[in-house]
Order: structure tokens, then C-alpha cells, then sequence
């Protein structure tokens, strides 16, 4: 137990509590950032979400998909399916006491593989800029993996 709690005190656990915490705030923004497209596009997916229009007819042409914000809903999932992952992962990975260096190296890679995985996907930037940031946090995610499996392997 106690080499459990030295673990959690280390600057390896901080560091990736830092950089999670900021992946998942920016994963949380994601869904503001599909409203805002909503009301701008005026572009709803619910008939209770269009009470901004004045007649039937307004609240009808609100019933549509837009896509940008499609565009916007796209990128938060794909920040589900891979941000999640992150975290649970990263989470063992610190525990396995990985060099505070690398381990730093691989959370800053990941963090900014997805802030350039939003910019490249809302602005849209032509591919394959959107495919290698999403490809380069995913290779974060398997080394962390494998140093996982490869510290604490018990078949």
C-alpha cells in the first residue's frame, strides 16, 4: 500500500494528472463548441430545441443537419474514442514509474496531437493533417501500453 500511495505522490502521477486533466477540459469543450454551431447554423436535431423560431414552418427548417456541425459532433467523438483511452492507460502507465522525462515527452506529444486533431478537423486543413495528428496520439497511447504490459505482465 504504501508503494502504491509514493507512486501517486510521484511527478510522473502530477504530470499526467496536468496533461489528462487538460485533454479531457478541451474534450468537455467540444460539446459548447457543437451548441454554439447549432444555434449559429440554426441547424437542430430535436423539435423541442427550435422554440427560437416564430412560426411551424421556422421550427421545421430548423429540423436539419448542418454540416459543420456535424463536422463539430465528428471531432468530439473521435475525442471520446481516443482521450478516454488516454486517460485510462495513462493512468497505469504512471503507475508503472516510467523516467519522468519520457513519460513528460509522451503526455505533451499526446495532448498536442489533439489540439492539432481539433484545429485540423473544425477549420477543415486539407489531409492528411487530421489523420497523422489522431495517428501520432494513438502511438502515444500503444507505448504507454506496452510499458504497461511489459512492467506488470502476469500470465
Amino acid at each position: 500500500m504504501a508503494e502504491l500511495v509514493h507512486m501517486i505522490d510521484s511527478e510522473v502521477f502530477l504530470a499526467f494528472s496536468t496533461y489528462a486533466t487538460i485533454v479531457i477540459l478541451k474534450m468537455m469543450l467540444m460539446a459548447p463548441m457543437t451548441a454554439y454551431f447549432r444555434f449559429s447554423r440554426k441547424a437542430f436535431a430535436n423539435p423541442e430545441d427550435t422554440g427560437l423560431g416564430k412560426t411551424a414552418e421556422e421550427r421545421k427548417k430548423m429540423l436539419r443537419s448542418d454540416p459543420d456541425v456535424e463536422r463539430v459532433r465528428r471531432c468530439h467523438q473521435n475525442d471520446l474514442e481516443s482521450i478516454i483511452p488516454f486517460v485510462l492507460i495513462g493512468l497505469l502507465y504512471s503507475l508503472t514509474g516510467p523516467d519522468l522525462q519520457s513519460a513528460l515527452l509522451l503526455f505533451r506529444v499526446f495532448v498536442g496531437s489533439r489540439f492539432c486533431h481539433t484545429v485540423s478537423y473544425v477549420m477543415p486543413l486539407p489531409q492528411p493533417s487530421r489523420a497523422l495528428s489522431w495517428l501520432v496520439g494513438m502511438v502515444v497511447t500503444l507505448c504507454m501500453a506496452y510499458r504497461v504490459l511489459t512492467t506488470a505482465l502476469h500470465l
